[in-house]
């Protein structure tokens, strides 16, 4: 999925103060596509908070009914850097890639596209469900590994129980449960259900951070009431996470791992290391894809979608600053 901003760490949401060591971040609405844009509810990054171990990206979306369902239908668009995370509850969006990869994501499924030295995909929503309901993620490469060459996974994980809970670990390991899928530092990803009145305690590694991305309902995290909508995040040091679910069911996703510890620089679809970095993949962009110097440059091409690249936005008027 493309951020279509200019910077996507200049949010206007703030993060709450921690309540009893919880961080409640808001979310904030961004429109996703044209005329008929699709509107996200984007938690990560915030000026507050950067990464929660080396997930920097996080926008959930729907669910959007039936007539809104193809309204997903983003071009061809450039990632550096970076991978990104599709998990979908509802609907179905067709992937194509540079690497050659076209696949179909699907609830249940994750679909997990490495960008490493560069990459371009195109997301369209199909017309096969009644509606668009999901979360699309990126997590941040370290800099050992931010050049590999660009590669296309999936999987689908087997739904387990632990305490009153339904668990489906799309990447690292909870609970037992091990995701096949290509993580380049400590992670875990997993859908977490949990009905009216519920409760589970998950063992961690305590020196990761964990965040809780709510989509149903309004748990308890640590004992901290999280609201509809919301990120809550548990800074390293605790070793067990409990959530409770109050009189709805809840469902969400548990994103974690260990602090990434290198400050990125973060602009439209590229994570980097520095301004000047960034800057020059802008432009191997502009100039090799949209403009067609070199179509099998640095970023490939992607064979399928009808229709042309989306061309970056223009550079803020200040040098890119660091995050972490």
């Amino acid at each position: 999925m493309s951020n279509l901003e200019k910077d996507p760490t200049e949010t206007v949401a703030v993060a709450e103060p921690p309540h009893d060591g919880v961080e409640i971040l808001e979310p904030r609405e961004v429109p996703l596509g044209g005329p008929r844009a699709l509107p996200v509810r984007r938690t990560l990054p915030q000026r507050a908070r950067s990464l929660v171990g080396a997930w920097c990206f996080v926008d959930s979306y729907g669910p959007v009914p039936g007539d809104r369902a193809g309204t997903m239908d983003v071009p061809p668009h450039p990632h550096t850097g970076l991978q990104t995370v599709s998990w979908l509850y509802a609907g179905e969006i067709e992937h194509r890639d540079s690497a050659g990869s076209h696949a179909l994501v699907e609830p249940g499924q994750v679909n997990l596209m490495t960008a490493g030295a560069g990459i371009q995909h195109s997301e369209v929503s199909t017309g096969a469900a009644r509606e668009l309901h999901g979360v699309q993620l990126w997590v941040a490469l370290p800099d050992r590994s931010r050049h590999v060459a660009p590669f296309f996974e999936s999987f689908s994980p087997q739904p387990f129980t632990v305490g009153d809970a339904t668990l489906r670990v799309f990447i690292g390991e909870l609970a037992g449960a091990r995701s096949p899928v290509s993580a380049f530092t400590g992670l875990v990803g997993a859908q977490i259900d949990l009905p009216a009145g519920g409760v589970v305690e998950l063992a961690v590694d305590e020196t990761h951070e964990h965040g809780f991305v709510v989509d149903a309902g309004e748990p308890r995290l640590q004992g901290v009431p999280i609201p509809g909508d919301r990120l809550g995040v548990v800074p390293a040091g605790p070793g067990i996470l409990r959530l409770e679910a109050g009189d709805r069911d809840v469902r969400g996703l548990l994103i974690g791992g260990e602090p990434l510890g290198e400050p990125i620089v973060m602009w439209w679809n590229f994570v980097g290391r520095s301004h000047d970095e960034v800057v020059a993949f802008r432009e191997q962009w502009q100039s090799q894809v949209i403009a067609g110097a070199d179509p099998d440059g640095r970023f490939g091409h992607v064979d399928g979608y009808p229709g042309a690249a989306l061309p970056a936005p223009v550079l803020p008027n200040v040098r890119l600053q660091p995050r972490s």
